[in-house]
């Protein structure tokens, strides 16, 4: 694989700023979004005054933990626009969940945030190793997702070539990866996989491709499947990390030249890690849940946001800025099988180490008789591999799950194919309790 870290002259001076200016940032930009909450949206001013808290209350960024959190609910509950603190007419443009599990989650920008999600997100291109004039093949979705478009005013803002492919269509995919010769990929780490199959598919070797960085995230992975990737493409892969909530992709990068953890900018975001039973704050390098406090969004902006996802911040390396460490998984997203605590991460872990088996899978919860139960369906890794070897496999993954993560578990090992693709973000879990 090629270096491609960028030159220290090309990043942003707060990019590598001393803590003391970040901090000396921090601050003044969280009274004035504390503030601008307060006075312009009737949650915050409700949820405030309950708790005793107003924004002149805020001095130092200890402070913060005083105030409430924002949760997914608030935001249901405020459909659609009830959260938004400019007038809907400078509203430049409109992003939103697929609400599949209940009332979506709105979001706005004003114009000066989209400029500012530009501003991260092309950062955070180019801490992937891309620089202006490269080609990038942008397969997130584009619509009310916010992956797609997030990462085109990203790309714009660094003055990238981008082929705003979207989703779907593999075949496609593959066909303009060959003619076009992108250097960078930007897409979720399954359908990443989806992506090599279809090269394979068509007697193509993935290492021959111009690619040379790609840019995952929208779904927790494991560094197992980094090397997988990197291996299958010969190319590098970094996390990116963002929700619509809180701006989007580009809320924290992975550097290039480091892949130790995703550094925050945190001139636009400010993270803190609580406890999710307590809700107390904890220290940094403890793992929890990551919340979020927006420091420069005017139409929506968001207060102590919890994310659910559960990582841990550390100091920085290859920037200022702190990191986080790799998603491990979700605090919604924990199995509970038995009492024991099971996270889809650590099958993909299990199964990453199991020879003969591909990395697709997805669990499937029941509850017969009474008692919860967990299928692994996943599928041999390939085509020649018979009936027999795929049940060895199986039982080998079985008994490294126990061995690893403490719970029996039914494996069932299908021939190539036998999973479903997914063309955005993997289902992981089907629940049949």
């Amino acid at each position: 694989m090629k270096d491609l870290t960028p030159p220290r002259s090309s990043l942003d001076a707060i990019e590598i700023a001393s803590r003391d200016e970040i901090e000396a940032l921090q601050i003044e930009r969280l009274k004035w979004s504390l503030a601008h909450a307060y006075e312009n949206v009737p949650h915050y001013t409700a949820s405030f005054d309950a708790a005793g808290v107003h924004p002149d209350d805020l001095t130092s960024l200890s402070d913060l933990a005083r105030f409430p959190f924002t949760v997914k609910q608030d935001l249901r509950d405020n459909y659609p626009f009830g959260m938004f603190a400019v007038p809907r007419d400078q509203v430049a443009r409109i992003h939103a969940s697929s609400g599949t599990t209940g009332q979506p989650t709105v979001v706005g920008y004003t114009a000066n945030d989209l400029h500012n999600w530009g501003i991260v997100m092309g950062r955070s291109l180019r801490a992937a190793g891309l620089q202006r004039g490269d080609l990038l093949h942008n397969a997130y979705g584009y619509g009310l997702f916010t992956g797609g478009l997030g990462v085109h005013v990203g790309a714009d803002a660094l003055g990238l070539t981008t082929v705003p492919v979207s989703g779907g269509m593999t075949p496609r995919q593959v066909r303009l990866i060959q003619d076009f010769k992108p250097k960078g990929i930007t897409v979720t780490p399954s359908y990443a996989l989806s992506i090599l199959d279809e090269f394979h598919a068509q007697g193509l070797d993935p290492r021959e491709s111009s690619l040379e960085v790609g840019i995952f995230g929208a779904e927790p992975w494991t560094n197992a499947m980094r090397l997988e990737i990197e291996d299958a493409f010969d190319m590098h892969a970094v996390d990116v990390y963002g929700l619509s909530e809180v701006m989007g992709p580009g809320v924290s990068m992975e550097c290039v030249e480091s892949k130790d953890g995703l550094h925050i900018w945190e001139d636009h975001f400010f993270p803190e890690i609580i406890d999710p039973d307590t809700g107390v704050p904890v220290e940094d390098g403890a793992l929890g849940e990551l919340v979020f406090t927006s420091l420069t969004k005017e139409a929506f902006p968001i207060i102590r946001y919890r994310t659910r996802d559960l990582t841990r911040l550390l100091p920085g390396t290859a920037r200022s800025m702190r990191r986080m460490e790799k998603v491990t998984g979700r605090s919604d997203d924990m199995i509970i099988l038995r009492g024991v605590n099971v996270f889809p991460t650590q099958i993909e872990e299990c199964l990453m180490a199991t020879p003969g088996l591909a990395p697709h899978f997805q669990i499937e919860l029941s509850r017969p008789d009474r008692m919860d139960q967990m299928r692994v369906l996943c599928e041999a890794a390939a085509p020649d591999i018979g009936e027999q070897a795929r049940a060895g496999s199986g039982r080998d993954l079985a008994a490294r799950i126990k061995q690893s993560v403490g719970i029996s578990v039914a494996v069932d090992v299908a021939p190539v194919g036998g999973v479903a693709r997914s063309e955005g973000k993997a289902v992981r879990i089907v629940d049949r309790r």
